[in-house]
């Protein structure tokens, strides 16, 4: 369930941890053992969750800003500024820019009144003291973000910001009124980053109490206009961006057909990064370990080898028409490959086999065993399953996409290593799919038909229905088949995406596109109507969840 998408009590337009903690005292009342969130670090402009600020900044708009939840706010300044910040966008949307001034402002109104010789106070000054490694670059960077009118891209800053060493000199440079402005700004966004660990980690406590497991999301990247770029550009490769290559799933727009997707992370310069063995990555996980349980890591093909572009993605345009030589002619030779090797030789292989355990071995150390899911989707190469298994690392399974010739591998045959989902943020749900098939069962191209018709058939079959009646719209009983024939599987963890569960058209990503549709669907309801509203449902769902063994804790000794 995407933060964003929930609906809470006090919630100011976005979902926040007020209505996460709802969703998981939900969750576990439902006999629901595991929620999953999308990554919550701090995002660029465009709002992507993958599009990074910081790797390890969180994202202010998931913060509760509430009085009694926001140190240093009354009640009297939050009514204030709420009616003063009244947003006007769509319901079914989360209005991003309206929402962010909201929040901001009332961040800013609980900096301002907090008061430093109380606990809070105290414990705010020590989160600052504990964190500084990342903390008080990240925050110089925030700061220079703020007073640059909210222009991320640093390299489009006057000279003296564009580094670390010389925005010391600038900030040496100002008079002491100009460094006092300026250090007010960068504490404010310190706090900002103590209120949001401290109510993750509040979060992560509740969920224990309930006994729910949280899973978060690694994300592959960051922003080239990050935090971490600006403060370490060593660490990364800035010659070439990272994607995925063509493939039959996702074809939203001619130039993911025709090239794959470019994604516009830097690569990560992994020599450098091994002369401090990794730091910047055992930094990462250990502040993401102390708020999940669970950890996805995201695209982790891309730590054997990785696909990406020589360009980057606001050239793609340019680039959807043309052939290989032609681009090639553009770039001056270079065209998008994988990196740092193909898998076209053996010793290649090898080379890219031995990167991935490398890199995975040392996010082992980091979390412990059992902890991190791959989501090992996309072009897999022959040895990167195996050596997620050698690892004791699950990856994921989705049904419609595991095969063996021209049948679906049964649910009875998946390995217990692994997660099982119909779908991830960037598949349309259930519902959606199933309504595409039946519409194409009813075309007057038998062809067409026939193949809609025969996946209704091994879509029921793997849930469990002999011999179903196909074809057949999406009912009730087809939704139900969906839930439980997910929770039949043998893999160690069954997630069904929320509008999955409750049988909802809600969604989330459109791979390879851009725009206000992306990444702010809210769902329909509020958390706390959830029981009332899918009360057979969810009656239904807590029987079946006892039938197939499936109720929190269980099997784990497996």
């Amino acid at each position: 369930m995407p933060v964003f998408a929930l609906r809470g009590k006090s919630d100011l337009g976005i979902g926040d941890l007020g209505a996460m903690k709802e969703a998981v005292t939900w969750a576990a009342r439902n006999r629901i053992g595991v929620v999953q969130v999308l990554p919550i670090n701090e995002t660029g402009n465009d709002h992507s969750p993958y599009n990074l600020l910081s790797g390890l900044a969180l994202d202010p708009l998931m913060i509760e800003t509430v009085p009694g939840a926001l140190p240093g706010l009354d009640p009297e300044t939050f009514s204030a500024i709420r009616e003063a910040h009244a947003g006007k966008g769509p319901p079914d949307r989360v209005d991003y820019p309206s929402v962010k001034r909201l929040k901001t402002a009332l961040l800013q109104a609980g900096f301002d009144g907090l008061d430093f010789a109380a606990p809070e106070g105290n414990e705010f000054v020590e989160f600052e003291e504990e964190e500084a490694a990342w903390l008080t670059g990240y925050s110089t960077f925030r700061a220079l973000v703020d007073i640059n009118n909210g222009n991320e891209n640093f390299f489009q800053w006057p000279e003296t910001q564009r580094s670390p060493e010389s925005a010391g000199g600038w900030l040496a440079g100002l008079d002491a009124a100009g460094r006092t402005s300026f250090e007010r700004v960068a504490r404010f966004r310190r706090f900002v980053q103590w209120v949001a660990h401290r109510q993750w980690r509040s979060l992560r406590d509740h969920a224990e109490r309930q006994g729910v497991a949280l899973i978060g999301d690694v994300p592959v990247g960051v922003s080239l206009y990050s935090a971490d770029v600006w403060s370490s550009p060593e660490l990364f490769d800035l010659t070439r961006w990272s994607g995925a290559p063509p493939e039959k799933v996702f074809q939203s727009d001619p130039f993911t057909m025709r090239w794959g997707q470019n994604w516009g992370f830097p690569l990560y310069h992994w020599e450098n990064m091994s002369r401090d063995n990794f730091q910047w990555w055992r930094r990462r996980l250990r502040s993401i370990r102390s708020i999940f349980h669970l950890l996805r890591v995201d695209h982790a093909l891309g730590f054997f080898r990785i696909y990406s572009f020589p360009w980057r993605p606001e050239e793609n345009a340019r680039f959807t028409t043309l052939s290989q030589e032609e681009a090639a002619a553009i770039t001056g030779g270079p065209l998008p490959c994988f990196v740092d090797r193909d898998d076209e030789t053996e010793e290649n292989r090898v080379h890219n086999r031995m990167h991935g355990e490398m890199v995975l071995r040392m996010f082992l150390e980091e979390t412990g065993p059992h902890r991190l899911i791959a989501e090992d989707l996309g072009e897999v190469a022959p040895y990167v399953r195996p050596m997620l298994a050698e690892l004791d690392i699950p990856g994921f399974k989705i049904p419609q996409w595991e095969r063996v010739g021209d049948r679906m591998i049964p649910g009875s045959d998946y390995p217990r290593l692994s997660l099982a989902t119909f779908g991830t943020h960037d598949h349309p749900p259930i519902i959606t799919f199933w309504n595409e098939l039946a519409e194409n069962a009813a075309s007057p191209d038998p062809a067409v038909s026939a193949a809609a018709i025969q996946s209704q058939r091994e879509f029921l079959e793997f849930c469990g229905q002999s011999r179903p009646r196909v074809p057949v719209d999406f009912t009730s009983e087809v939704h139900r088949a969906f839930v439980s024939g997910l929770l039949e599987t043998n893999s160690w963890l069954a997630v069904h995406m929320i509008c999955d569960l409750f049988g909802s058209e809600e969604r989330f990503n459109v791979p390879g596109s851009a725009g206000a549709q992306n990444w702010s669907c809210r769902l329909l309801d509020p958390v706390s109507t959830w029981d009332r509203t899918h009360r057979d449902l969810l009656a239904w769902f807590r029987k079946i969840v006892s039938k197939t063994d499936r109720k929190p804790g269980n099997r784990d000794d497996e």
